[in-house]
């Protein structure tokens, strides 16, 4: 491993870490609904001991019909918007709070490459929704530059600090 692969592991460690005694504090349980970083979200924060206390359950819903099928995503969103846009994330994360026990939920979809982008939606494009019970769901989209590696990356460590920040903290 190179050194920044050692930098960016030990920074998603410290994220999760952090995220857990703030889900801890807040009696809170959380739950994710991937696309394009297929299960490395859930992974990070899994590979944080004591999880299983605040960490409720993931998705990963890589096509359309896993979305439609486990989420509850409609068809005409998917149809209208494509998979790569804030209206599908925000019912990914809707959906992942139905699904579940958690309160607090995050998904994600995005492009990250090399292939699959457009000249709307350029290999980067990731979108995120942040929705805990009770509150207004917020979601963004972001363009992250690299390759396919650094997208997913970034979008994991983005989720987390939207995570973070729906509990109330600003690490």
């Amino acid at each position: 491993m190179t050194q920044s692969t050692n930098s960016n592991e030990a920074r998603l460690s410290d994220l999760s870490r952090a995220l857990g005694r703030a889900a801890t504090e807040a009696g809170v349980m959380l739950t994710v609904a991937e696309s394009c970083t297929g299960g490395w979200l859930a992974k990070v924060i899994t590979d944080t001991p004591g999880s299983s206390h605040w960490f409720e359950r993931g998705f990963v819903t890589y096509t359309n019909a896993a979305k439609q099928d486990l989420l509850g995503v409609s068809p005409a969103t998917l149809e209208a918007q494509g998979a790569v846009s804030e209206a599908t994330v925000r019912e990914m994360a809707a959906g992942a709070l139905a699904h579940s026990r958690a309160q607090l939920a995050v998904a994600i979809s995005g492009i990250a490459g090399p292939e699959g982008g457009t000249e709307d939606k350029p290999v980067g494009t990731v979108c995120f929704a942040w929705n805990r019970l009770h509150q207004a769901p917020r979601a963004e989209t972001l363009k992250l530059p690299g390759d396919r590696e650094a997208v997913r990356r970034q979008a994991v460590e983005r989720a987390l600090y939207g995570l973070l920040a729906a509990l109330g903290h600003h690490d």
